[in-house]
């Protein structure tokens, strides 16, 4: 058990890093950030941060003899990255788990070989593998195997030569076929696993996306029970399969009443974001539990929640040229409304830059509340 003040590693300063370093100083530890970027949000408040390459030596050395334990905000990190750490500092969640979450191609094959429901697909290396594709997978989704998120890499493609055209497009990248599915809707699970096996999941959410993008999610999710608990035995199957440790999500579609695994993102999840409001225990602390083989907290529920993304472009809802602060008084004036801006310098259509939740004991209400406050604050429908 690693207790505070120890110092813990973050590879990765995005926003997931940032409530990661935050959690973690609530309760007591220094946290090390390891990103490029010299802007990062997490590296802003982090005890140190490491301006390096993911694969950089002198800093990885730096960030092992400085931590007791690291962990990652995102799947890009290179799993030879954690494999080189474990060597010397615990690394949780392993680099074999990241390294199936990382790549779109090992996922699938590893939800099939363990009989875990998934989208009928198959793996694309050259221009034969398209052309020799099952019939039933056009209309599909042409999706590159790495490096692909928010809708990012993807391409719809109701024909083999659009696949083809596809396939160009991405430089010949390896990719998946997905056949496309018609959605009921899209539900996830946010769970967290300690290394003796126990998990301890959130409740299921609900989840609506634009442009490929997260926009609302709502929790608890409008669904059955049933469907709800079947989510989170897949997910912590899906756990259990992987030895994983640390806080996991899985996304899933709802295909005529019938759950399908979308992906799994080995961290916390931004459809997990409403737990920092409305559960006993956020997302981002079991994050540094699981990490520090803490004790995992209370997931339950104690409000209803609403959570709305917000995105760069709101930024330049009056002028496509300019950026120009939204009327954050429009949130705030909301008595049940949580905002939570990341520390970004620069907005960016499409960027997400922070969102907020609604919380309450109605989820009905919390529902109306957000979106009245999202087309408040300029979000539109279009």
């Amino acid at each position: 058990m690693i207790t505070p003040p120890a110092t813990l590693g973050m590879l990765g300063g995005g926003q997931l890093g940032r409530f990661f370093v935050i959690a973690a100083h609530e309760m007591g530890y220094r946290v090390v950030v390891l990103d490029p970027d010299p802007t990062s949000p997490a590296g802003q408040i982090a005890d140190r941060h490491l301006v390096a390459a993911y694969d950089d030596t002198d800093a990885l050395e730096r960030l092992a003899g400085e931590c007791r334990a690291v962990t990652t905000e995102f799947e890009n990190v290179p799993a030879d990255t954690l494999a080189w750490l474990s060597k010397f500092v615990t690394v949780r969640p392993s680099a074999e788990a990241v390294a199936i979450c990382q790549n779109r191609s090992a996922e699938k094959g590893f939800l099939k070989r363990h009989g875990f429901p998934h989208a009928p697909y198959a793996d694309i290396r050259c221009e034969d593998d398209l052309r020799n594709a099952n019939a039933g997978l056009f209309p599909g989704i042409l999706k590159v195997a790495r490096f692909g998120y928010d809708g990012k890499g993807q391409a719809r493609v109701a024909s083999r030569e659009e696949a083809i055209a596809a396939w160009a497009s991405f430089r010949h990248e390896p990719c998946v076929l997905e056949a496309q599915l018609k959605l009921d809707y899209e539900v996830s699970v946010v769970l967290a696993r300690d290394e003796a096996g126990r998990v301890k999941c959130f409740p299921t959410v609900e989840n609506s996306h634009r442009k490929g993008i997260l926009d609302v999610s709502l929790a608890p999710a409008r669904t059955s029970g049933c469907l709800a608990g079947n989510a989170e035995e897949i997910a912590e199957g899906i756990a259990q399969k992987m030895d994983y440790v640390g806080t996991l999500a899985v996304e899933f579609f709802v295909v005529r009443g019938q759950l399908c695994v979308n992906e799994m993102a080995p961290r916390p999840h931004n459809s997990g974001h409403y737990t920092l409001d409305a559960c006993v225990t956020n997302q981002f602390e079991q994050q540094v539990r699981a990490l520090c083989g803490l004790p995992l907290g209370d997931a339950s529920a104690h409000s209803a929640a609403a959570m709305v993304n917000l995105l760069g472009d709101i930024w330049y809802r009056d002028d496509p040229h300019h950026a120009k602060e939204p009327d954050w008084s429009r949130l705030l004036a909301v008595p049940n409304l949580k905002l939570h801006l990341y520390g970004k310098r620069h907005p960016r259509p499409g960027r997400k830059m922070g969102h907020f939740t609604v919380i309450g004991a109605n989820a009905e209400e919390v529902q109306k509340s957000a979106l009245a406050a999202r087309h408040a604050i300029g979000i539109r429908d279009d």
